[in-house]
Formats: structure tokens, sequence, C-alpha cells
């Protein structure tokens, strides 16, 4: 039996659903501030982007505390009391710091400016992560209205705003270690993630860590014209372009010595159709699967690995020259159930031993990231589908996230006991990371009422 009460649920909505101007007005304050963590040029944005955040608090009454971490950030946390001694405690998670625009001419509009277009708001950060900041504050915005205040058996709620989670979180983790009573918490709410589309309430289960590497290959002391040495000579870049190609196998399904690469997906299906449009896949070009072997297989469950840039000299006003040296950066994703440290070990061994005419291979490891799977079975994150499905009247789904947040499993670690839930804003149309960023302000409306509906319910499961 639900234990959401229909009423309260019919008010909050009518409540965030008022708040669209002051929503806009938020995210168009903080989509402003190019909030670039871990670049002199973007320093004070990142700055000015956290004070901001904390103004819009404070103008609920919430006071948050900056924190200066290691890493140069400012992360920021608060506490509201809950309504008895007895009360849960509810973490509330969110990040402020954003992807860099990139090339900006690939931008229909300026990326720190909120355009709306066909009903979507664009934006670097509309959706990651800013767009899942101001959703939390019109959860807690319409939780601390007058006509609700008092009326509801409110939580403890401990806020956490992270100020370099698009670059590692190496200052939060640090105050995970050293300030571990800003983290301890009954549930664990971490909206950074999104829906299977729009409209569709969906809590993430399952994500991939991370074991990058970048390889560099060395075969000639210096460049040597390609007409006199052409041949015989042993070509850097030659050799890199067949160790890569050797991470797959014939049907393009990532293929690593020694590393299982052959897992299942059991849960919501990825339609090839579905994914063909949100990935934007050309007409006539077809997608790494097959009958056998489904894309839910290959984004969510599979290791994969993805040459994400490659330094040699360039094609434009190329020069007639055999290539000495030559290096890429490999994004390696991890599964559940698959230790990053030996990922990666088996990543650098499989590189060397495809590594033809005895080239010299140099191999840099970058930081780990452990892979995150929930447990969904326990009432408490029950609950949370269920507010999510009061909010958007339709059932919750649930499904892996081929990213990587290593947050969660630094968290899990740190809080064992704690309820952990994933879900937010973003939606495939939304290109985090990419040109064109968007959100769908419904989906800041939407998930905004079921953390709502969450928040004012869970004190009694």
């Amino acid at each position: 039996m639900s234990i959401i009460d229909k009423e309260l649920t019919g008010t909050l909505r009518d409540h965030i659903s008022s708040q669209r101007e002051t929503i806009r007005t938020q995210l168009t304050e903080l989509v402003a501030f190019p909030s670039v963590h871990g670049t002199e040029e973007t320093k004070q944005a990142c700055i000015d982007a956290a004070q901001a955040v904390t103004d819009m608090y404070a103008e609920l009454g919430i006071e948050l505390e900056a924190h200066h971490t290691i890493d140069g950030s400012i992360a920021l946390s608060g506490f509201i009391p809950g309504s008895s001694e007895s009360a849960k405690t509810v973490l509330l998670y969110s990040h402020y710091d954003v992807q860099p625009a990139g090339d900006e001419s690939a931008w229909t509009a300026d990326p720190w400016t909120l355009d709306e277009r066909d009903g979507r708001w664009y934006g670097r950060g509309t959706a990651d992560c800013k767009g899942n900041v101001v959703m939390h504050l019109a959860a807690l915005r319409a939780l601390r209205d007058d006509a609700l205040a008092g009326h509801v058996d409110m939580p403890n709620i401990k806020l956490i705003v992270e100020g370099s989670e698009e670059r590692g979180s190496a200052g939060l983790n640090n105050l995970i270690a050293t300030q571990p009573e800003l983290f301890d918490a009954d549930v664990i709410l971490i909206a950074d993630v999104g829906n299977a589309e729009v409209g569709q309430p969906t809590l993430v289960t399952t994500l991939r860590g991370t074991a990058d590497v970048e390889v560099r290959v060395d075969a000639l002391e210096q460049p040597v014209h390609s007409g006199m040495f052409g041949g015989a000579a042993p070509d850097a870049l030659a050799a890199l372009i067949r160790m890569l190609d050797s991470l797959r196998d014939e049907n393009g399904f990532t293929s690593i010595d020694g590393l299982d690469c052959s897992q299942r997906w059991e849960g919501l299906d990825y339609s090839p159709e579905t994914f063909r449009a949100d990935a934007g896949v050309l007409n006539g070009v077809g997608l790494i699967s097959n009958e056998d072997t489904s894309v839910s297989d290959l984004t969510w469950a599979r290791p994969s690995v993805i040459v994400t840039g490659i330094d040699c000299p360039p094609a434009t006003n190329a020069v007639n020259a055999i290539s000495s040296t030559a290096m890429a950066h490999i994004n390696f994703r991890i599964p559940g159930g698959v230790d990053p440290a030996e990922a990666q070990d088996a990543l650098e061994n499989h590189l060397r031993a495809h590594a033809p005419w005895g080239v010299k291979v140099t191999v840099e490891r970058d930081e780990l990231a452990n892979p995150f799977r929930a447990n969904v079975e326990g009432k408490v994150v029950q609950l949370v589908a269920d507010s999510l499905s009061a909010a958007y009247g339709k059932e919750t789904a649930s499904m892996g996230e081929g990213a990587s947040i290593p947050l969660c499993a630094t968290l899990l670690d740190a809080v064992p006991g704690a309820d952990i839930a994933l879900y937010g804003v973003e939606e495939p149309q939304a290109r985090i990371h990419s040109a064109d960023e968007s959100v769908d302000p419904n989906e800041i409306r939407d998930i905004a009422i079921g953390e709502a509906v969450f928040l004012a319910s869970v004190n009694g499961v």
C-alpha cells in the first residue's frame, strides 16, 4: 500500500508548476558562469557560481558553508533540521561545475546564455548539472512554503553542491575522508543523471567506472622522408593504429586479452531505433550490435574502449614524412563486477602485446574510478520510484548508465548503510558534454515534484 498522499502530491505539483519563471531565472543566472573547474581563465567564474548558488539557498533561509577543497574547488554544504528527533536524514547532491563549451562556433547560440528554442532551454550546464541544482531548489521552495510548513513530516536534509565533479571529484573525495559527518545519511539522492527519454521517470541503477590510459609509441629518432625511407622504416602512427584496432573484434565489440567482455544486461532495453535517434547515427551507418548482442549489453553491461584523442601530424598541410612518434588517449569504461585496476592492467598488457615491429610503448595510467551498482530492493529506493511515478503519472523504469560518477562508489564505501538513488533532469536529447546542450523544463518540474513527494513521505518508511 502506497504511503504517498495524493492530495499533498497535487499541492506540490501546483506549487512547483507555478515556479517556472523562477526556475528559468535561476538557471539563466547559473548558465552565465563558465564554471569549468581547473583553469585559471575560469577560476573567478567558479567562485561566482558558488556564490550564486549560496545566495539562491539563502533566499530560502538555508545557509550553505563553503569548503575550499584540496583541488582548488569550492564545495558547498548545508543542513535543514527535520520535524522530529526520529526523522530520517536525506542527503541531496548536485554540482555547479560544467564541461568546457568546446568549439563555440558549433553551438547555435552562445553557450553561456540560456536560449529557448522549440520548448527546450539551451546552454552549457542546463542539464548537467545546473538544471539539477535549480531542481533541488524548486522542490525545497515548495516544501518550505508557508502553506505546507509545519504540516509535513520532514526529514533532516543535508545538502552538497560540488564544484569539481567534471574533473574527478578529488576535492569532494578528500572532504568525505576528512569531514564524514557532512555525508552521513540514511538516504543519498544523487541528481546527476536522467530519464531514459523525455517523460519517462527512470532510476539509474548501474554506472560504469573508468580506467583510462594514454599510450605513446616511439619508432624513430625523428620524422624521416617518406620517399627515401617509406616501406621499410617503422611508422609510429601505423603501429599505433594497429594497436588501437586490436582492441575490437571483427564485429566492432571491445576485445581485450584476458578481460571478460561478454556480460549481458538484464533490465530496460535500449532499442536500436531509439539509440540511433538519441546518438544521431547517420542514415546508412550501422550500429555496433547484432542479433546476439544488444545495444543495452554494449552500452551498460560491458567494458568499452573509445579513442578520445590522437596526437600525430595533422592532415592539413601534411608533410611527406614518416611519423617518429604518436600518442592516443583511451577512455576505458568498466562495468560493475569488474575491478578497474585489473582491467587497466589488462589494457596495458594488451597494447604492449599487440605493438608491431618492436616499437617503444609508454603507457601513462589515469586515476581509476570504481563502477557502481545500486541496491534496488529496499523500501526507500522503492519509495523514490513511487514518488517519481506519482509526479509523472507513469511507472518508473530502471536502466544502466554507460557514464561514470566516481562519487557514487566513494559514498557507497563511506556511508555503507545508506540507500542511494540516482535520477535527474537529463535525457538523451539533452546532449550533455556536447554543443547545444539543453534541458526540457518539464523534466525539471516533474523531477522536482517527485523529489518533493519523496521528502514529504520518507519518514513514513
